[in-house]
């Protein structure tokens, strides 16, 4: 994915130690210090305060790393990396797998790339933000031929029931094919789906509390597990959502081409 600019941002690649340290620096701050999880690593592995603590994991060696960052001083406002994988049978090597059992998904015989620590700094609220983070992805996806995207989408907390209006509607028209069908294997989860038949959600509170990742997921026809995993480190509930590339509707693609120039 070469460099671009829009507006007021650049986005592409990291590049350097230095980037990925910056990413995991802003991941820190949106996912543990905005939400109050438990984890907060210096570079040595000890407890550090929040100025110089990294979210960092085994996956961040493996993966590309998208930025997006403020032409005006290179502040870094948005993050996110990826993880390609030849087709279903490398799905095991995902982050995702670790939280749900995706056998499923073996059997998916295109190219797939995992979406995963999407974040945009909590002090920035520019939407302008997340459509360029589309647009990134819709140039990867583009270039490397990827007919599936995938990933985890977090709910902020733990208290599911909050959110009670929103996982109705996703239970009501937005669970996984049963070709694709994600099962439980994370120890503690939320078995939504099966909490809520015959609730019907009211649809403007369940967009106004899920996630804007996941918002425009469900906008481009993407799906989501039947279940939610309960991530106490990071203080959050998280579906594991899908997209099939040949499911987003023709307008929506070619918006998504317009951002990506």
């Amino acid at each position: 994915m070469q460099v671009f600019e829009k507006g007021r941002y650049r986005v592409r690649l990291a590049t350097s130690p230095e980037d990925l340290a910056a990413a995991q620096a802003l991941r820190w701050r949106a996912f543990v210090g905005a939400r109050g999880g438990a984890r907060g690593e210096a570079r040595g592995g000890a407890e550090a305060p929040a100025e110089s603590a990294l979210d960092a994991d085994d996956f961040d060696a493996i993966c590309r790393h998208v930025l997006v960052e403020e032409i005006a001083g290179g502040r870094l406002v948005c993050c996110f990396r990826l993880l390609p994988l030849k087709d279903g049978s490398e799905i095991g090597r995902s982050y995702s797998a670790q939280y749900y059992e995706l056998d499923a998904l073996r059997d998916f015989n295109g190219p797939m790339v995992e979406m995963g620590r999407f974040c945009i700094d909590p002090e920035v609220t520019d939407p302008d933000i997340l459509r360029l983070a589309w647009g990134a992805m819709t140039r990867f996806v583009d270039e490397a031929g990827v007919e599936m995207l995938f990933g985890c989408s977090s709910f902020m907390g733990t208290d599911w029931e909050g959110y009670a209006d929103a996982f109705a509607v996703l239970a009501e028209r937005h669970l996984a094919p049963k070709r694709w069908w994600p099962r439980v294997k994370a120890p503690k989860v939320v078995r939504y789906a099966r909490a809520l038949i015959g609730r019907r959600g009211d649809p403007k509170q369940a967009m106004l509390k899920m996630p804007p990742l996941l918002r425009t997921y469900l906008m481009m026809g993407g799906w989501v597990s039947d279940h939610a995993v309960v991530d106490t480190d990071l203080n959050t509930l998280h579906v594991f959502t899908g997209l099939e590339i040949r499911a987003i509707p023709p307008a929506r693609a070619r918006a998504l081409r317009l951002v990506a120039g």
